[in-house]
């Protein structure tokens, strides 16, 4: 690892926790609804949702450009407020994240919720416990196999992101140089041994991720089985 600019390391990771957190926030809500409306608007909503998972990356990065641009809907009032651009931005990068990101975090969340035991909810209501006490002591605890799940595939998914990180924030080292655009940028400059070094450190870090999850995903199985 001598001489390797770990720059881009430290950027890929502070991305992928700052979507991830926002993800929590914002997902699990929408989640939780997903799961239980019966509104009309239910459908058409899991389809936005599901979006980036079938649109091309360059397609979602170039609305996205649109939209954070200088005269886009976010970035026009963006750069009226703090005098920076969005786009081409770190800022940029969360916001576009959220928005590639969206679905890896949201289905899992939407699944395990319809997955509940809907009778121990209602008796935790009935015997007096808030919606949101319930919420953290009755529906997290059975909804932790999707939480975990969420988590991981919103972490990994944008630690491997290429196409929307490129279109929404270029290649600027220090601002929005990640890891993939790092290793893109070594391979074109005929650097295979660096590239080699960051993609080894990226595929050691998803199968540690991978193997963690599917062990203790195991673990509350078993756990569960045996209860």
């Amino acid at each position: 690892m001598d001489g390797l600019d770990l720059q881009p390391v430290w950027l890929t990771i502070q991305l992928a926790v700052l979507t991830t957190s926002v993800l929590l926030v914002v997902g699990t809500p929408l989640a939780w609804w997903l799961a239980h409306t019966r509104s009309r608007f239910k459908v058409p909503l899991e389809a936005v949702t599901a979006l980036p998972l079938v649109l091309p990356p360059t397609v979602l990065g170039f609305y996205l450009l649109i939209l954070l641009g200088a005269n886009g809907t976010l970035g026009a009032p963006w750069q009226a407020l703090t005098g920076q651009p969005l786009a081409f931005s770190f800022a940029g990068l969360v916001v576009a994240s959220c928005v590639y990101s969206l679905p890896f975090v949201v289905q899992p969340l939407q699944a395990a919720f319809e997955g509940l035991d809907r009778y121990a909810i209602e008796a935790s209501w009935t015997l007096g416990a808030s919606r949101s006490r319930s919420f953290l002591t009755v529906v997290l605890p059975q909804a932790r196999r999707g939480l975990l799940t969420a988590i991981v595939l919103g972490f990994a998914h944008t630690m491997g992101e290429f196409g929307v990180v490129l279109m929404v924030g270029g290649n600027i080292p220090g601002r929005t140089q990640v890891v993939s655009i790092a290793i893109f940028e070594h391979v074109e400059a005929m650097d295979y041994a660096a590239a080699e070094q960051l993609s080894i450190g990226l595929l050691i870090l998803s199968f540690a991720v991978l193997f963690v999850v599917y062990g203790v995903n195991r673990r509350w199985h078993a756990k569960a089985a045996t209860a």
